[in-house]
């Protein structure tokens, strides 16, 4: 059998529905638990920021033109990137990383169900909600699930010192295994790059 490329794999796996594995279960300090409950719990005001500076306005339209094939409809799609950025951005992560871990995750479908049980754009799995959330917390909700997957992300970052290869394994319960670091990787740079990548793409 022919060893597969990158892009086969990729290709392959966004076929599938997305990726396979989640994150695994870990019991966390109390001192650890109550700082990500506090980063799930301070919401954002009802009204995201206004992208009015020009960069951020061609960042939307330059991503909104991107998205538009896998999200028709243009409010939603709005909605969508604006969440993404600023959620994204709360958690000091790139944006381009989070839409490319979630076209390998989901493929940009809010209802996304993995057989693991793992939820929504971000595929989070829901003992999350029982370690740092609260009994409202809905993982199909928009916000909630980006607040939950960037504060997720963050937190294995944190854990591997910045190691984005190792963070991510982390993230799809791979650790160590190097086939959804470089999916995520992939479609991060073939479809989402961006001018102005963080410190994130150089672990």
């Amino acid at each position: 059998m022919k060893r597969l490329t990158a892009t086969v794999v990729l290709s392959l796996a966004l076929a599938a529905g997305g990726a396979h594995a989640s994150q695994q279960y870990e019991p966390l300090a109390d001192s650890v638990r109550a700082a990500l409950h506090l980063a799930i719990s301070d919401r954002a005001a009802p009204d995201l920021p206004a992208f009015s500076s020009p960069q951020k306005q061609m960042w939307l339209r330059t991503m909104s033109d991107r998205l538009a094939k896998r999200m028709p409809d243009e409010a939603g799609r709005m909605e969508f990137l604006k969440t993404v950025h600023y959620e994204a951005t709360r958690a000091g992560l790139d944006p381009q990383l989070v839409l490319g871990l979630i076209q390998v995750e989901s493929g940009f479908r809010k209802y996304a169900l993995s057989s693991a049980g793992a939820r929504g754009y971000m595929q989070v799995m829901p003992f999350w909600i029982k370690l740092i959330g609260n009994e409202d917390s809905n993982l199909f909700h928009l916000r909630t699930n980006l607040r939950f997957g960037c504060t997720i992300l963050r937190h294995y970052l944190d854990i591997e010192k910045g190691n984005l290869f190792r963070a991510l394994g982390r993230y799809n319960g791979s650790l160590g295994k190097a086939a959804y670091p470089n999916m995520v990787r992939g479609a991060w740079e073939r479809h989402w790059s961006w001018p102005e990548m963080t410190a994130a793409s150089n672990p």
